[in-house]
């Protein structure tokens, strides 16, 4: 059993809400988009801090649902590529962390996003040419369940499989909610692990707040052909208990209470 890295996985995790929440709460009246970001950061710590290698050089991590930057922002600080007081400078006016991602290949920012659709197309064509480089590098694209609603999406899966990318591993931030409400109630989704199987994918289905099951997941993942497709099972404002499940921390600010009140359970958890 890999113990250790699961704690250092877990307090990494940990670390990234206390980090999202403060930079929500910094960013004042305009708010952030809070409860996806709290929802895929378990996904994104196994990711960054034990399984990736060397993300943005090597291995390659693509945020298509960049709405929730604060989860790669505040993973980025947890591996030391930018510092505390850079991540709290989150929707500064002329700063470099806006609530959307913006292209910055020196710390890992491979792509601009946050017009939902567009990553899952981005990392066919980076897993594509490290196919043709030969390299062993792996590209990682983590989706939004709202998101997979667009066509784009589907195109996307369409052409994988196509292409044999073994070394494209999509994971679904499935925590059953969007914008408008219920994902299920706005286009439903019952089946979407059964989707991606028809369409030649390689499929699993994982508790995303299961830092040991996400983990054992992508670590054994083989080279079989097939482009992958974890389909992660979780809370929206994980973590937080007026958060959870709650449409309205889609996007929203925070009170200097709120924070507070958050910060406790975090702490308690």
């Amino acid at each position: 059993m890999n113990t250790e890295l699961y704690k250092r996985i877990e307090t990494a995790a940990h670390n990234m809400r206390e980090n999202m929440l403060e930079m929500t709460l910094h960013a004042g009246a305009s708010g952030a988009h809070i409860g996806g970001a709290l929802s895929s950061a378990d996904i994104v710590a196994v990711l960054y801090c034990g399984i990736m290698d060397r993300p943005g050089k090597q291995d390659h991590f693509v945020l298509s649902k960049g709405h929730c930057a604060l989860v790669q922002y505040a993973a980025l600080c947890e591996t030391g590529v930018i510092s505390r007081e850079e991540l709290m400078t989150f929707e500064d006016n002329g700063g470099m962390f806006p609530a959307h991602p913006v292209m910055h290949d020196e710390i890992g920012i491979e792509l601009s996003s946050g017009s939902l659709g567009l990553g899952l197309g981005f990392g066919i064509g980076l897993a594509l040419a490290d196919k043709k480089k030969e390299t062993q590098a792996k590209t990682f694209v983590l989706l939004g369940n709202g998101e997979c609603n667009e066509g784009s999406v589907w195109e996307a899966v369409m052409q994988a499989p196509k292409l044999g990318l073994d070394n494209l591993i999509a994971i679904m931030d499935n925590n059953h909610l969007q914008l408008d409400g219920e994902a299920e109630k706005i286009v439903p989704q019952a089946h979407i692990a059964e989707s991606f199987r028809s369409f030649g994918w390689e499929v699993f289905e994982v508790n995303g707040h299961d830092i040991r099951a996400v983990y054992e997941t992508l670590a054994g993942l083989a080279a079989d052909g097939r482009p992958k497709m974890i389909v992660a099972d979780t809370v929206k404002g994980k973590g937080v208990s007026f958060m959870e499940n709650q449409v309205k921390y889609h996007h929203a600010g925070l009170t200097q209470e709120q924070y507070n009140q958050a910060m406790e359970e975090l702490k308690n958890d």
